[in-house]
C-alpha cells in the first residue's frame, strides 16, 4: 500500500518550459531528504481526516506574487494550488497568494493581522529574507522579528513553513545570503517550525544538475520563471503531502523528486 500510495504522489512530474522550440524541459528532479519537512503538519492532517476545507496562506513578497512568471498563474502560490489540487482531488482548498513585491520580514509584520492572521489559515507559507539581502539591510535583529511572526500565526493554530531566498545570481553576490539562510534554519530549528529549503533545491539545480541559471531564474537575475516556480511548488506540494500524511507514508518510500 505505501509503495501504491508512493507512486501516486510522485507520479507526473516532468515540468514544461515556458514555449521554446526543439528544447526539452529539464527534469524537474530533488532527493526527497531536501523536500522533507521536519515537523508533521497536524492541522492540515486533521482537516485532510475531517475532509474540511484547508486555508493556505502564502506571504512574502515579490517572489511569492510571482514577479518573473508570465502571468499570475504561474506564481508558486498558484501552482501549488494545482499540485495539492491533484493529490487530493476531493479535498476543498484554497491557496491565498499574500505576496507583495519589495517586502522585509517587519513590512510583512505590519500587515499580519490582515494578510494572514484574517483568513484563519490552516497553513501558513512565509517566504523571507530576500530583500535584506539583496539591499545590504542589517539583520541582526531579524530572528526577533521572525518569532513574532510566528508568535501570531501560532495564535491561530496554523501549521507553519518558512521558505528562504533563491538562490539566483543577485542572491548569491551578496556575502550576508549564507548567513540569511542559515538564520533562519536555525531560528526554524528553535521554534520547532518547518522550513522549506528552497536555496539549497536552487543550489542543486546549478551545481549538480549543471543547469544554466537562464533555465531557471528570469532575466532579471533576481526572480524565478515559470518553470521554476512550478518546480518549487511541486516539491512543495510532495513536502506537504507527505508531512500532513506522515503516519501513512514513510520518508523512505519516497527517495527523490523525479520526473
Amino acid at each position: 500500500m505505501k509503495s501504491l500510495a508512493a507512486a501516486a504522489l510522485l507520479a507526473g512530474l516532468a515540468l514544461p518550459l515556458p514555449a521554446r522550440a526543439e528544447t526539452l524541459a529539464p527534469a524537474c528532479d530533488a532527493p526527497f531528504d531536501l523536500l522533507r519537512l521536519a515537523q508533521p503538519l497536524s492541522r492540515v492532517a486533521q482537516k485532510l481526516a475531517t475532509r474540511e476545507q484547508i486555508t493556505i496562506v502564502a506571504i512574502g513578497s515579490s517572489s511569492t506574487s510571482g514577479a518573473g512568471a508570465s502571468s499570475p498563474a504561474g506564481s508558486y502560490p498558484s501552482r501549488l494550488a494545482v499540485e495539492l489540487k491533484q493529490r487530493f482531488p476531493d479535498q476543498p482548498i484554497v491557496v491565498i497568494n499574500s505576496g507583495v513585491g519589495g517586502e522585509e520580514i517587519d513590512d510583512m509584520l505590519k500587515r499580519f493581522d490582515t494578510a494572514v492572521v484574517s483568513a484563519k489559515p490552516d497553513l501558513v507559507l512565509w517566504q523571507l529574507g530576500t530583500n535584506s539581502v539583496i539591499r545590504d539591510h542589517k539583520f541582526s535583529a531579524h530572528d526577533g522579528s521572525i518569532r513574532e511572526g510566528l508568535n501570531k500565526i501560532r495564535a491561530v493554530g496554523a501549521d507553519i513553513v518558512l521558505i528562504d531566498p533563491q538562490f539566483a545570481p543577485k542572491v548569491i553576490a551578496k556575502p550576508q545570503a549564507e548567513q540569511m539562510v542559515e538564520l533562519i534554519a536555525t531560528t526554524a530549528k528553535l521554534e520547532d517550525v518547518d522550513l522549506f529549503r528552497r536555496f539549497d533545491v536552487m543550489k542543486r539545480w546549478r551545481e549538480v544538475d549543471n543547469m544554466a541559471f537562464e533555465t531557471f531564474v528570469s532575466p532579471d537575475g533576481l526572480h524565478l520563471n515559470d518553470w521554476s516556480y512550478a518546480c518549487i511548488a511541486k516539491g512543495l506540494g510532495i513536502a506537504i503531502a507527505e508531512a500532513a500524511q506522515r503516519p501513512v507514508m514513510s520518508a523512505t518510500a519516497m527517495p527523490h523528486l523525479v520526473p
